[in-house]
């Protein structure tokens, strides 16, 4: 290979990687720290993989497990104020911008003993328009029932009074598939734990919950660098590994009576 062909070839592999680099950019920024989405470590969990963006939150939707990988929101004082004022209307629907093969029906549900677990929750949604797009199958998980109405809907509270507290938050949610003995609904598969993140614009600062999915399961709270080590996804890259080890303090959370997720 001469110097004019390996000049070319030099272009060519730099113009390939860019080109990657822009394609794994977020089509939604506004809903992730600094602009920019989750990385998967993993290369398992990065097959068939599809963004969604919705009007106040998006989501990494995973084709092999049938649920999102994580949903994603921007979490402000102003929305929460228009949700508070919002009843719940129940719309839960397969997502048809997912191919069939690759999303969940409402079938796989269907009897199955597990709740449609919202990921990006129904009351952080400040209109009918995104309340409606909060119950695309595409954003909920099999989730352990009483988990889902009790201890997981106090986690949700929690972290819209901290919302409130601090002005805005940026919030990741989604499930983990950790072990062997995996567990499936219909076609989707039940993760072993979900995960909660919350990021402080204001105090530079995140933490976790984490929650094994089963009934009289607590939680743990943790800090960004422990959750990306336990579930393969660099949940927040604009962060330093260092900033990822300051823990923001979380509120101790109280199992709710009554849910309204």
């Amino acid at each position: 290979m001469n110097l004019i062909q390996r000049s070319a070839a030099a272009v060519f592999i730099a113009g390939g990687l860019l080109a990657a680099g822009l394609a794994a950019a977020s089509q939604c920024p506004a809903h992730y720290v600094d602009g920019r989405a989750p990385d998967i470590l993993n290369p398992k969990m990065e097959a068939a993989t599809t963004e969604l963006c919705y009007g106040v939150f998006g989501v990494m939707h995973s084709g092999v497990t049938r649920t999102p990988l994580w949903s994603a929101e921007h979490l402000t004082v102003d929305n929460l104020a228009d949700a508070k004022d919002l009843s719940r209307e129940n719309s839960f629907h397969a997502e048809q911008r997912l191919p069939a093969n690759g999303r969940a029906e409402l079938a796989d549900y269907a009897r199955s003993g597990y709740d449609r677990g919202h990921m990006a929750p129904n009351a952080d949604m400040p209109d009918r328009a995104t309340q409606r797009e909060s119950f695309t199958l595409a954003n909920m998980v099999p989730q352990d029932s009483e988990i889902n109405r009790h201890l997981w809907a106090g986690i949700e509270g929690v972290v819209r009074g901290m919302a409130k507290k601090e002005g805005n938050l940026y919030v990741l949610t989604g499930p983990a598939f950790i072990g062997g003995n995996l567990q499936k609904v219909g076609r989707v598969l039940v993760p072993t734990h979900l995960y909660k993140l919350v990021y402080s614009p204001r105090q530079r600062a995140g933490g976790a919950y984490f929650v094994e999915n089963k009934a009289g399961a607590s939680y743990q709270t943790m800090t960004v660098a422990q959750l990306e080590n336990r579930i393969g996804i660099n949940l927040l890259p604009s962060l330093s590994p260092r900033e990822k080890q300051v823990m923001l303090r979380l509120p101790n959370v109280r199992q709710r009576k009554e849910r309204n997720k």
